[in-house]
């Protein structure tokens, strides 16, 4: 026991956790030490053993913890090469991996730039964006256009154009980066409109449209937009979302981004998310999933369209003014390789598919309790949302401490998932029928248990 306290002390002392605050790590079951995973639990310092329903905590662990081969990938690519600089130098490993993501990705998508996250990727693909857009002369479009609700990252940038907690971030780190334009979302149990599907004729996605003529055409650079916003609320877009915002793009000559960071490499039951809706964008966004963790990497993924124009170029213009140290990084390059590898070879994302219907299945029979509002997702991506009222759709207030409540409620059963304006779900790839029920169950017993809590029912 001293040592147990004195290792998490250590951690409280020295490490500076990334948005969580200090407080909130000192109550119990704030902070975990993990020490061991495999495939989908993780066990931490005192022994206990979790079911991990969030691949890691940040939908990130696609292929499951644990993985002998993805580790002895990393070892064997180290001991020849671990790294050499993106500038104009290459490993063969990171070759072989651009090449299979060209194989992958939809459409016409084959060129690649390796970063080190999602964050970077998302960094990248906004000065893509402005860069191709200044080689064909449209020196106005300098604004890029995000959704209420979404979440691109950290960096600068990707923070300035997210829509989840913009106005928190405006007000401690203003002035963010400008031209950041915010439109509403499609979060249809929540919408800004007051309008309901099919009725409300997608309303969303037209005024986009009408921002951009607000804005003026010729100042618009780039659309960016995650197929399913999954660190906020988690709810897929209407059918005609992604086509129509797709045909509005290419009306006004802007670049649509869609960011898969989450999205990606199965997670929602296809290999990309867009492929549900047959939507192709001009530069796509990766990380996490790309090596299920073992290793960081993302990159920002784009086409001919895009590519000619830097290629046209003549002098350094030609060039895209960027720089990632780590990018495309010789060891993590390998541990991709062996990742996807996994994913093909046990047909992992067809399992995303299949079990996330078996978790939806079981989600809608929680909606027979008075505190579940709504039930949401797609493949491994899901959400149930709590409210105070469901006929009113009244949140929890904050004085109800409804995150922090129910997640520490999960984990005393043995579950691991997170909790912000809903509670979100995004296990591993390779989790089973019952896994999935052991979710669901752990679930209907926390929904029981803060109802009667509020004393709702």
């Amino acid at each position: 026991m001293p040592e147990r306290l004195s290792v998490e002390q250590s951690a409280l002392e020295t490490i500076w956790f990334h948005v969580t605050t200090p407080n909130a790590l000192r109550v119990p079951g704030g902070m975990k030490v993990f020490t061991k995973g495999e495939g989908c639990y993780l066990t931490d310092i005192e022994g206990r053993t979790y079911l991990d329903g969030l691949a890691g905590g940040a939908y990130v662990t696609n292929i499951g913890h644990g993985r002998a081969e993805v580790a002895n990938a990393l070892v064997e690519q180290a001991k020849k090469l671990a790294y050499v600089t993106p500038y104009n130098f290459v490993a063969p490993p990171t070759i072989e991996l651009a090449t299979k993501l060209g194989e992958l990705t939809p459409g016409d998508l084959d060129r690649v730039f390796f970063v080190s996250g999602g964050s970077e990727a998302v960094e990248t693909a906004m000065k893509i964006a402005k860069q191709y857009q200044w080689l064909n002369g449209e020196h106005k479009r300098t604004k890029v256009i995000g959704r209420r609700g979404s979440y691109h990252g950290a960096t600068f940038y990707a923070m300035s154009i997210s829509g989840a907690s913009h106005e928190y971030n405006n007000k401690i780190f203003s002035p963010l980066v400008p031209g950041c334009v915010q439109v509403p979302s499609h979060n249809c149990y929540r919408c800004e409109y007051k309008l309901e599907y099919p009725q409300c004729d997608i309303l969303c996605v037209e005024m986009i449209e009408r921002q951009i003529l607000h804005e003026g055409p010729e100042t618009v650079a780039a659309i960016i937009a995650e197929p399913v916003p999954a660190a906020a609320s988690i709810y897929p877009p209407p059918a005609e979302y992604l086509p129509r915002l797709r045909e509005i793009a290419d009306k006004y000559g802007i670049l649509l981004i869609l960011d898969e960071v989450i999205n990606g490499f199965g997670r929602t039951g296809k290999m990309f998310a867009c492929e549900h809706w047959g939507v192709v964008p001009d530069i796509m966004t990766v990380a996490k999933g790309i090596t299920s963790g073992y290793a960081a990497m993302g990159a920002a993924i784009t086409g001919p369209k895009v590519t000619s124009s830097f290629e046209s170029a003549e002098g350094r213009e030609s060039g895209l003014n960027h720089v990632i140290s780590f990018g495309g990084h010789a060891t993590a390059s390998a541990a991709a390789l062996k990742n996807i590898e996994i994913l093909e070879r046990e047909n992992l994302v067809d399992n995303s598919a299949k079990m996330g219907a078996y978790l939806l299945e079981g989600f809608n029979e929680l909606r027979k309790y008075p505190i579940v509002g709504d039930v949401r997702g797609l493949g491994l991506l899901a959400a149930v949302e709590l409210v105070r009222d469901k006929k009113t759709r009244e949140p929890f207030r904050p004085e109800d401490q409804m995150p922090a409540r129910v997640t520490a409620h999960m984990q005393e059963l043995g579950l691991i998932a997170r909790t912000a304006q809903v509670v979100e779900f995004g296990p591993p790839l390779t989790v089973g029928r019952a896994e999935i029920e052991q979710i669901v169950d752990v679930m209907e017993k926390t929904v029981v248990w803060f109802s009667k809590e509020m004393g709702i029912g």
